[in-house]
């Protein structure tokens, strides 16, 4: 079997390190991106409790990356002021990590072509089967009517003096985004921020960076996408291409983050590689909550969540997380929850 995996990510580089060792499998590659300018783009968090075996699988040693070790994550869930309303959450295996390391090790000795996206007829005539692995752009699999996205925007950037010595989230009004500060250790943090209706984006970004003045290292941009597996429907064009990771809806709405179900997702597409029907069936099975989720961020942006008649979505997603708590990283209270519902 020839496999053409475009997009090297984080399910495109974990997929070309476990693909790369199937005997009966030839892969390759593709990045938009030069090699030299190759970037992972977006916030470095995780949780170690996870993505330790995942780069066990790929023969790595997950501490060899992380680059901070979480222990409290304060949420601001105020009205924007300094006095805003902290909540305190104990952090239990979340970690920020060299996130951008961790994929070049994962791909190397690969076969990658860097600064090319192919034609999709080109790849079809030469492989069996294209992984459209490129993120919110799908760019080889049909385009979504009525998704849900946010635009996010993130920096780089050196404190002489930090102003946090850990997690810290802003979020904004109608759960529709937050900001965020991830440490990355001797100075260095990821500040950055995602707000579906683009007011408090830029101006919370201002405000952070003219309090706690900083040097900007790097700017990067970019859309998330929030739709879930179950609304991303077709994962495959009925042909040979299939999606895997963010292309088919793996973020996980409440947090933004996509790196552990990109991950978990590729596994999926690995475990069922003759069979797409059950791949796709095993996606959908997977991530169901996230439709639970999706549905309370949707309506807390337009403002139709009422605590009452949507009590039983937000308890589904509570006893999710409460029982996941070592892949979220995080101890996770039903009080916190309720008042993230009244923000």
């Amino acid at each position: 079997m020839k496999i053409a995996v475009v997009g090297i990510g984080v399910a495109g580089a974990y997929l070309m390190n476990q693909l790369s060792d199937i005997h009966d499998v030839t892969v390759r590659g593709f990045e938009r991106m030069p090699e030299k300018e190759h970037d992972a783009v977006c916030a470095w968090a995780t949780c170690d409790n996870v993505m330790k075996d995942y780069a066990k699988q790929c023969g790595l040693n997950m501490d060899d990356y992380i680059l901070h070790e979480g222990k409290k994550m304060r949420v601001d869930v105020g009205d924007g002021s300094d006095s805003g309303k902290n909540i305190d959450i104990n952090l239990k295996g979340m970690v920020s990590y060299d996130k951008l390391k961790l994929i070049q090790d994962m791909i190397k000795g690969t076969d990658i072509c860097f600064n090319k996206v192919p034609n999709k007829t080109d790849l079809e005539s030469e492989y069996d089967l294209i992984v459209d692995s490129t993120g919110f752009h799908r760019h080889y699999l049909p385009k979504l009517k009525n998704e849900l996205w946010i635009p996010c925007i993130q920096y780089k950037v050196k404190y002489d003096k930090v102003p946090f010595d850990d997690f810290y989230l802003k979020a904004f009004p109608s759960l529709s985004g937050y900001f965020w500060y991830f440490p990355l250790g001797n100075g260095y943090a990821h500040i950055g921020s995602g707000d579906f209706k683009r007011k408090q984006t830029h101006v919370f970004l201002d405000y952070f960076m003219r309090k706690y003045p900083c040097q900007v290292i790097k700017k990067v941009g970019r859309p998330v996408r929030i739709t879930p597996p179950s609304h991303c429907l077709p994962f495959t064009d009925g042909r040979k291409t299939i999606g895997v990771g963010e292309s088919i809806g793996t973020v996980y709405a409440l947090l933004g983050e996509g790196i552990i179900p990109s991950t978990i997702c590729a596994q999926l597409f690995i475990d069922n590689l003759h069979d797409k029907e059950k791949y796709v069936a095993d996606v959908l099975s997977t991530f169901k909550i996230y439709t639970n989720v999706y549905n309370f961020i949707r309506k807390s942006i337009n403002r139709k969540f009422n605590i009452l008649k949507d009590f039983l979505e937000v308890l589904k997603i509570y006893k999710y997380m409460k029982s996941s708590e070592d892949r979220f990283g995080m101890e996770v209270n039903m009080l916190n929850m309720l008042k993230l519902t009244k923000i």
